[in-house]
Formats: C-alpha cells, structure tokens, sequence
C-alpha cells in the first residue's frame, strides 16, 4: 500500500474515531480523579532540585560505562543547569504511574518521549515539543533475512496494514500506541488483537522480545527503533503506523511558571543546535550506537555489569560493609574503573593510591587492580575506625569517610570543631561540610579550633555529592 493510501486511511479514520473513546483515554481519566497539587517554579528553587520522572531506554537514559547518558537526560541535565537547581531522576516505566506522581507532586515533569494526544492534553500540559516522530510496527525478519533481497522481503514482511487484521500486537502499558492502533481498526474494518503489556515492561523490552521471537509484534517510535537494531539487527521497523506525531514533556496545569521555563529552553536548545547534535548521537550514528550495543558495560539491553572489576569490588565492599555499588561509585570517580589512571598528583590505580599510602597499605603494584582495591578499601576500613571511636552519631559516616579519604581527615576534623564552635549537628554531614567549604576563607582557616589551615573544601563536598548522585543512579539502573 502506498503512503498516499495510507493518508487517506488515515484522513477517514480521524473523522470517525471521534465516535468512541479508546481505552487509553478512559484509563486515562481515571487519574483525573487524584487532586492536582500546586507546587511551581519558586517551589522547585526553594528546595533547589526538579524532579523528573523518565522511562529506561536505549535512548532515553541509560548507563554507559559508569556514566549516565541519553537524549533526553542530556537535555534534563542542560535544563537544571539553566534554572540553577540540581536534577533528580527517577526511572518509571509505568507511564500511568508516572502521571499519578505528577499529580500527587512527588515529581515536577515526565521527560519521557510523550506523544501529545488529547486525552492527555485533558490532564496536563505539554511542552513545546521538541522533535516528531512516526510510529512504526516491529516485526522480525525471516531467518536467513541476510541473503534474501528487498522484494522478497516485503513479501514476507507485513508492508499492509491490512494485513495486521486478526494479529497479536503487544503494545506498551497506558502509551498512546493503544490508541493509534485502536484509530487504524476502524481505518482498515476489522479488529487487531492488541495487548496491553505489563506496567513494568518498557519500551525496548518490548522490542528485545519481538527479536527473540516471545512476540511477534509490537509498536514503537521510529528513532527508538533505528536504535535498536544495533542490538537487535533482525528487527524491520519499515511499516508506519501513523503520521509523524509531536514529541513533547508533560507538567501539572498548576505550574505554569515551570512550563514557561522549559518552553524557553526548548526553545534556546533548538535555536543553538544541541538537539539536533543530540539526535545525532544518540539516534542517527551507527558508529556510537555499535559501540554502545557491543559494550559489555552498559546498562542497556539487560545487562547489568559497570565495570571488568565488580567481582572484586563487590568482595571489597563487604570487608567495609558497604552496598558494592557506593563503592564502586566511588571507583567510578576515583579512577573511571581504568586501573592504569594516573593523576598530575601522582597517585594511581582504580582507587588512587599516593606512593606513601601505597607503601603503608603493603602494595606493591597500585596498577593491580586487586592490589588497588584491596588497599584503597583497608584505608577506608582503617578511615571509618576512626570516625566510629569519634562519634555518637554514624547516620553519615559514609560521607565522613569518602570526604576524608579524598582531603584528608585533618581537614574534616577542622571542619566539625568549627561547627561545635559556631553551632550545629557535628555528626551530620551536611552541618560538617558546610564549614569545610568555608576553609578556604581566611576568617575559618585562621580560626583558633582549625589545626591544619587553609583547605580547598569545595572538592571533598563535591567529590562526596558527586559519589551519592552517581550511587543513586546506579542503584535505580542496576538494581
């Protein structure tokens, strides 16, 4: 069928969906239901951090190495920066849920690739969007497909949506596929068997399983799934399913202010290119996309390894009663799990042995990845020994420790003599490194209580913030 067809399929069916209402909208209006807070942008300021809700993709957000990447993530990270708050995400893959929490405030806006639809519309606002894609069925190709050219291809291959008549396609839980599939029953006459996937299940799950023949059919947009055939090549994402659709996020109707300001980055964002050069990366390069899909260390596509050295990681952290992953957060950060990273200071390996330390420690090779982490991780055992004789309160002596690792614990014992002088919790990190900050000012460093002086305590604050936000990540990715 030719896309002229199609259109005018299309063209018709629009004129007659209005009689019915489809299911995702009644799903949908179910959630109309639960009161909408008002909590804006002055809100967001106060507590200094915007709450996104995202689903886990091969595009969206995902673990790469260590690091936290994709299109949408990328552009969240540039938004925070711009309203001068820190970002907080939380991995939905429910996309029902994603709009109850909304609702309910305990996030500010769903970055999901929504389709503006609307039933949608009805409940939220929507951002100005930010790309269009089509909608597209996943299928997989015959066995064999390598050797058997075009035409016979699409012999085989459903290139009529006609054809899709009295078929099984999964489709993702509350997406606005049920919809664009239930529009095109009443286009081509007949019904399609859609099924409406669990609310756990996300998007390249859905497309993991056409692949390896569990179903075999699904639907999903036509960038997320050119990215998938680097993991995946067996799948044909060639037979539309509806006209190119608006990409956009969604906010509560109660936050117009916040709505105004993504709509002005947007807006910058087009204007100076990064979303194309976004795009770019993420959904159009074949050399980044099979470098990622060949990774053994991405989060992507199930797997769930961060590094060559989690084993060893893992029966370290144990011996300092640590989650593996605070560890290797901190490897991560240390080192990014290159086992012959040198610093222009000298020290070296996973964890960043100076040659002092190193010596004291008994290694003798700090490139040994299991000399690194069995040393690094006696000096954090030998660390969190002298915090737990020095306090009352351990609630935070992971921070105590990682801080002192980093600086020293001199200047964090100067930091907490000068909260016991000018007030506050000694025990509690952020009273603590609070003051650590202020030792690189001469009224703090001079004071009569600091022992050691002058301190650049913005790097252990940010080195122990930067460690707890990579830890979160891990924990939502990994876990």
């Amino acid at each position: 069928m030719s896309w002229l067809n199609i259109k005018h399929i299309f063209l018709f069916g629009l004129l007659i969906s209005s009689c019915g209402k489809p299911k995702i909208a009644l799903e949908e209006e179910k959630l109309m239901l639960t009161p909408s807070v008002n909590i804006d942008f002055a809100d967001i300021l106060e507590r200094n951090e915007l709450r996104v809700a995202v689903d886990y993709s091969a595009t969206t957000y995902f673990l790469y190495k260590g690091h936290p990447i994709g299109f949408e993530y990328d552009l969240l990270k540039k938004f925070a920066k711009n309203m001068g708050v820190s970002l907080k995400i939380i991995v939905q893959p429910s996309i029902k849920e994603s709009f109850s929490m909304l609702q309910r405030g305990e996030i500010d806006l769903i970055a999901y690739p929504l389709a503006i639809t609307p039933s949608r519309k009805e409940q939220v606002e929507f951002t100005t969007h930010y790309r269009t894609v089509r909608q597209m069925l996943i299928q997989r190709k015959p066995d064999g497909w390598r050797k058997i050219n075009p035409h016979q291809m699409n012999k085989i291959l459903i290139r009529n949506q006609v054809d899709l008549l009295g078929k099984e396609v999964h489709v993702l839980n509350a997406s606005s596929y049920l919809e664009t599939l239930e529009s095109l029953e009443k286009q081509i006459g007949g019904d399609i068997i859609i099924i409406e996937d669990s609310a756990s299940v996300e998007s390249d799950e859905m497309i993991r399983r056409v692949a390896t023949g569990q179903y075999e059919y699904t639907v999903a947009d036509e960038n997320l799934a050119q990215a998938n055939t680097f993991y995946y090549p067996n799948i044909d994402f060639q037979t539309p399913v509806s006209f190119p659709t608006r990409i956009a996020w969604a906010v509560r109707k109660s936050s117009p202010l916040l709505l105004d300001s993504l709509n002005r980055n947007i807006k910058k964002v087009k204007k100076s290119g990064l979303v194309n050069i976004l795009y770019k990366k993420y959904f159009l390069s074949s050399r980044n996309s099979k470098i990622v899909a060949k990774e053994d260390y991405t989060s992507h596509e199930g797997k769930k390894d961060l590094s060559p050295y989690d084993e060893i990681i893992k029966e370290n952290a144990k011996r300092v009663d640590w989650d593996w992953l605070l560890l290797a957060s901190m490897v991560m950060q240390e080192s990014q799990f290159d086992p012959k990273a040198k610093s222009w200071a000298g020290a070296q390996g996973l964890l960043q042995l100076m040659p002092a330390t190193a010596a004291s420690l008994g290694v003798k090779n700090r490139n040994s990845p299991e000399q690194s982490l069995k040393g690094g991780t006696d000096y954090l055992i030998k660390l969190e020994k002298r915090w737990m004789s020095n306090m009352e309160d351990t609630t935070d002596i992971a921070a105590f420790v990682m801080a002192s690792y980093n600086a020293g614990p001199g200047h964090v014992i100067d930091a907490r003599a000068l909260v016991t002088k000018y007030g506050g919790e000694r025990d509690r990190w952020e009273d603590v490194s609070k003051y650590l900050v202020l030792l690189s000012t001469k009224k703090y460093y001079t004071d009569d209580v600091v022992k050691l002086g002058y301190c650049r305590g913005q790097e252990p604050v940010n080195y122990v913030k930067q460690i707890n936000e990579r830890y979160q990540i891990y924990k939502d990715l990994v876990k």
